[in-house]
């Protein structure tokens, strides 16, 4: 079983607002945030001011660090303890901000430093930052400090959180292009439909003939649009609005909303594949680490980022205790592809399941570069001909009058 971890407090960081005068004898003031006062003074005294006043503005917000500085930290405090850095001093080092902006990681390290010089473990004093380390993170630091393995353990984590962002960007630079110019497609009819039909529909008024159906029902929808456009509009932010409120609300929304996604057509199968490699690479990590496998699953509830697989653990994991095999509890669960299940139950009968799930992860990951590469292919075709039938069908519309009109004549 794992060991019970103390959290530590909440952050107490102290806005100070400074007064001061620097080696050329230019006054300065400032803003600094700082645990106390003799900190706050020690950090000026590094930059080489010269303290007149020192005021306290109250407690600071909570630091805030974005998944790429987390990544980037781990990576270097990787390579800060093999080249042999003690853990605190390699904390106090990573703790210097380099940029003004972006100053909430050296927060959150200064605070680590603290925390480890106050006696706590690295992996207790992590779990006070749930924003920015979550349980897979924590648990993993905690067998690698065990294991006195901490520098390969975290080497590791970076490895995973690069492969996972290089995932996300791919997906999004699949799926930007194509969106961007549908919505461009979308916003150009629009505007045509509000402000150049209107001028065709009085050229029409006069010619005193009926008009071919394609026009006909390009007007109405003209009329339509620009009509019912504003409370369309409204309706629609509304519902977006309470969608995203009842996401955040509520967790049976979200795991429904979570299984709808896995259902889309094309999409879908990417978005399964691509959750099931991060589960499978999040277990197999931890069992290859020595996490048993009941304790491992303490530490996968948000390991995919999808609610249905997040509620998918937590079943898995129940079926574990009650005695069923792994394979069949993920079975059970009817969100990992076969090819993911099958393995893993082959595994079981060999007592490998750490590595199969590694080699599984790494099959589902060219599987979903795969599906990536397809997608791509299959929207630029899909955007033109998006693009054609709504631009396109909207000039034959507005011209099929004339036409007609220069053949009578």
């Amino acid at each position: 079983m794992s060991t019970p971890i103390t959290r530590r407090p909440a952050s107490t960081d102290t806005r100070f607002r400074w007064r001061g005068v620097d080696v050329d004898g230019s006054r300065k003031t400032g803003v600094l945030i700082a645990p106390d006062a003799a900190t706050a003074r020690t950090l000026l005294k590094r930059e080489n001011v010269f303290l007149a006043d020192l005021k306290t503005e109250g407690p600071a917000p909570r630091p805030k660090a974005n998944a790429a500085e987390v990544t980037l930290f781990t990576r270097q405090l990787s390579s800060l303890l093999r080249a042999g850095l003690p853990l605190a001093p390699a904390l106090d080092l990573l703790a210097q901000p380099q940029n003004s902006r972006r100053a909430g990681m050296p927060r959150i390290v200064g605070a680590l430093a603290r925390d480890i010089t106050a006696g706590l473990r690295f992996s207790a004093a992590l779990h006070g930052h749930p924003a920015q380390f979550n349980a897979l993170y924590c648990q993993l630091v905690q067998v690698g400090e065990a294991a006195g393995a901490l520098p390969a353990v975290l080497a590791r984590i970076a490895d995973d959180r690069e492969r996972a962002a290089a995932q996300r960007a791919k997906v999004r630079a699949a799926l930007t292009y194509p969106v961007a110019i549908l919505l461009l497609a979308v916003a150009i009819t629009a505007a045509l439909l509000v402000w150049v039909v209107p001028t065709f529909k009085q050229i029409f008024d006069g010619f005193g003939a009926r008009l071919p159906a394609p026009t006909q029902f390009v007007l109405a929808l003209s009329s339509g649009v620009a009509t019912w456009s504003v409370p369309a509009i409204a309706v629609i932010v509304a519902a977006c609005s309470a969608v995203t409120f009842l996401l955040r609300r509520s967790e049976a929304a979200r795991i429904r909303f979570a299984r709808l996604s896995l259902k889309m057509p094309i999409a879908g199968a990417l978005l399964a594949t691509l959750c099931a490699a991060r589960w499978s690479r999040a277990l197999g990590t931890l069992l290859s680490a020595g996490t048993p496998l009941a304790d491992a699953f303490d530490s996968l509830t948000h390991a995919t980022g999808n609610a249905f697989f997040d509620r998918a653990t937590v079943d898995i994991a129940v079926r574990l205790r009650r005695g069923e095999r792994l394979a069949a509890a993920m079975r059970a669960a009817r969100c990992f592809p076969p090819e993911v299940v099958q393995p893993i139950a082959v595994a079981e009968e060999s007592g490998a399941i750490d590595t199969m799930l590694l080699d599984v992860a790494s099959l589902a990951d060219r599987q979903v570069d795969e599906k990536i590469g397809t997608l791509s292919s299959l929207c630029e075709p899909l955007v033109i001909i998006v693009l054609g039938a709504l631009v396109g069908g909207l000039v034959i519309a507005m011209y099929l009058p004339i036409i007609q009109l220069g053949n009578v004549v």
